[in-house]
């Protein structure tokens, strides 16, 4: 029986959870990610892998989803939340140590290939993967395979900036302008996470309290966070509908914390079509069926066909 590892590799843990060919989960575990060197990262990563061989009495293939992507051209790893790693040639260093060849994509790609996979989105040929958490990140899955551009970078949405739109919604100059990680300026990944639902009440409402307590509020009707909630979803709409223009994807499925605030579901397919063209379908908008599971499990898809 062929075996597939998957890894998600994160920057505070690393989990191998083993699949057979119809991406059921047969084993997982998970350590803290080594913080000092990156032989140490490595050993971590061989260390996981060698003990579920040994489990299996098999070698089974490795793909890797990362909080970042590896450089096609280059070989080289841009994960710069994961320090020892960051820089370094980790597939050519991971293939020479475990034996054998090791894949790597996005992790919102992986999420996307993992959700697409499902028996239940099959019909969905075209899948806009994006999640809502910590940051704003999306992966883009066509027929079954991951779409990650001439360098590995495509899907980086969460780097593109407010527009004229969203601009306009927050008032123009009353509008908070966020730094981003990347260095840039008004990057979505500051206002569509789950963080930036944060950042966005402390400044519009002016109290600093988390998107768990602002949603329970919303649903308790008060009407300054009912205002603000309705103020985010136009943001997302005006967001995600030029995603949608570009892509016309047949399917958007969401995951990450955020994801689970079903009020999103109702009331983005009715915020969308005012920003889509004329003859534009809202595409089937999902929440992630295999949640937490979804990075380790389209990592390891990344060797099925």
């Amino acid at each position: 029986m062929a075996i597939y590892y998957g890894l998600d590799v994160g920057g505070t843990k690393i989990e191998l959870a083993a699949f057979n060919e119809k991406l059921e989960k047969l084993h997982s575990e998970r350590v803290p990610t080594p913080q000092t060197n990156y032989q140490d990262w490595l050993t971590a990563i061989k260390t996981l892998v060698e003990t579920a061989d040994t489990k299996f009495d098999e070698k089974g293939t490795v793909g890797l989803g990362i909080p970042g992507f590896v450089n096609r051209e280059t070989g080289i790893a841009e994960i710069t939340n994961i320090r020892v790693a960051d820089g370094k040639t980790i597939l050519k260093d991971l293939a020479e140590c475990l034996g054998r060849e090791v894949r790597a994509e996005n992790d919102a790609n992986c999420f996307a290939l993992s959700e697409a996979w499902d028996e239940s989105n099959k019909p969905y040929s075209t899948v806009l993967g994006l999640i809502i958490g910590t940051g704003f990140g999306g992966g883009f899955v066509f027929d079954g395979k991951i779409h990650s551009g001439r360098i590995g970078m495509a899907g980086e949405v969460g780097h593109m900036q407010l527009n004229y739109h969203a601009l306009k919604l927050l008032d123009w100059d009353k509008a908070p302008i966020y730094e981003c990680g990347c260095g840039n300026q008004a990057c979505l990944d500051t206002y569509i996470s789950g963080r930036g639902f944060e950042l966005l009440f402390n400044d519009l409402v002016g109290e600093k309290i988390s998107a768990k307590a602002i949603i329970e509020r919303f649903y308790q009707q008060e009407t300054k966070v009912v205002a603000f909630v309705e103020k985010y979803i136009e943001l997302m709409a005006i967001s995600i509908s030029n995603l949608i223009t570009i892509l016309d994807p047949d399917m958007i499925v969401f995951g990450g914390g955020l994801s689970n605030f079903d009020y999103i579901y109702q009331a983005l397919p009715k915020a969308l079509p005012k920003h889509l063209m004329r003859s534009a379908k809202v595409p089937v908008i999902k929440k992630a069926i295999h949640g937490d599971s979804g990075g380790t499990r389209g990592a390891a898809a990344l060797f099925l066909k």
